[in-house]
């Protein structure tokens, strides 16, 4: 491992402090009110995506900022440390893009890569089925030719963003011709195709971004909609997912640092009898715990993306589980501790620290819950066996 896996380089430490200052712009005051009127951060999303701090991980040739998932990483984590994450950021240039960077054709990446970069293009994910849970191979989304097109027929549930979405890159499964087996594909399918509805899903969780389950009845699409190589499709999957995991270590991070901001920043301030609360082991001594927590996920954060980036996906599955793991755990404990830290202020809306209890648990369940990343290690990194 080089000292560049550990300390940040230049370029690195000069873009976290300019997405820090326009992220502070906004604020968690933007945010909630947006969350307030029911609207998306349309304004934030746009002015990212004009900075080009939506694309830093396109190729330049297509309009992007020529970088990789660690410099992504990097732009999500400094919004939620200034309380306005960009959850779209997870599944439109990490996952979507870089599936169509690395494996589309030629005219795939022109058509969507450059939008996609400015943030003028949004385009969903579409995985998760109701009967499928965490086992991809459940998957019942099919995909069958009929002579030149694709047909479509699936449901798919807890898609993230579709109504500001232009497309949903949707996993399917083909029939393999010489086993009869099901494999996996990725098909392009337009929001506004015939067959595709959305329906909205309640959720308790406030979020700027809604969720949606999807059906896809007999969706006609053509040839060119299929990403990638019909026969390859696990290895595109995991191409995507793999920057999924890294960028949701991301969100958390920088949602944990947000809340670690704000309770430090009380504990100084706030007396109850002669000194501040801070200088009390029973508040500072969690308080570090948490920010220690949040540098180690940091750290695995980085490396994971690291060896994205440099090609190793094996490596990078291994690395992105871990991070997402522990920043998962290191985000739920810095929001707990934060909450508990202001007491009753904690709960109230001047501090907007409450809503983030639920929101901290999102990690811990999505897009792959922390039982599932303890299987994988068990089971690819200490050579386990499975009970499934």
């Amino acid at each position: 491992m080089s000292a560049s896996d550990i300390v940040e380089s230049q370029e690195h430490q000069d873009l976290r402090a300019a997405v820090a200052a326009f992220a502070r712009s906004y604020g968690r005051d933007y945010l909630t009110r947006a969350l307030g009127a029911g609207e998306p951060p349309s304004e934030l999303w746009r002015e990212a995506g004009e900075l080009g701090y939506l694309g830093v991980s396109i190729p330049e040739e297509y309009g992007g900022g020529g970088g990789g998932i660690s410099e992504l990483a990097l732009v999500l984590e400094e919004l939620g440390a200034a309380g306005s994450p960009l959850l779209m950021m997870v599944v439109s240039p990490a996952i979507c893009a870089t599936v169509i960077a690395r494996f589309g054709t030629e005219a795939q990446k022109r058509a969507w890569l450059p939008g996609l970069a400015d943030g003028s293009r949004v385009m969903a994910f579409g995985i998760t089925e109701p009967d499928a849970g965490s086992n991809s191979h459940r998957i019942t989304t099919t995909a069958h030719r009929d002579g030149g097109d694709w047909v479509l027929t699936g449901r798919k549930v807890f898609i993230s963003g579709v109504d500001l979405a232009d497309a949903v890159l949707v996993v399917g499964r083909t029939a393999d011709a010489r086993s009869g087996r099901l494999k996996p594909c990725l098909f392009l399918v337009p929001t506004d195709a015939p067959g595709f509805t959305r329906t909205p899903i309640a959720m308790e969780l406030k979020a700027a971004e809604k969720q949606f389950e999807l059906t896809l009845d007999d969706v006609r699409l053509p040839a060119d909609a299929l990403v990638g190589d019909e026969d390859a499709g696990l290895l595109q999957l995991f191409a995507g997912l793999n920057p999924e995991r890294v960028m949701t270590a991301a969100f958390a991070i920088g949602m944990g640092r947000y809340a670690l901001g704000r309770a430090v920043a009380y504990a100084r301030e706030r007396t109850v009898w002669k000194t501040p609360i801070g200088a009390h082991q029973a508040i500072a001594h969690p308080l570090a715990q948490a920010h220690i927590e949040l540098e180690l996920a940091r750290l695995m954060t980085r490396r994971a993306a690291a060896l994205y980036d440099a090609g190793d996906d094996i490596g990078a599955g291994e690395a992105a589980n871990m991070a997402k793991y522990a920043a998962a755990e290191a985000c739920a404990h810095a929001v707990d501790q934060s909450v508990h830290t202001l007491g009753g202020n904690g709960l109230t809306a001047e501090f907007q620290l409450a809503s983030l209890l639920t929101a901290s648990r999102v990690a811990r369940i999505a897009p792959v819950s922390r039982e599932m990343i303890l299987n994988y290690v068990s089971h690819q990194t200490l050579g386990l066996p499975k009970s499934y």
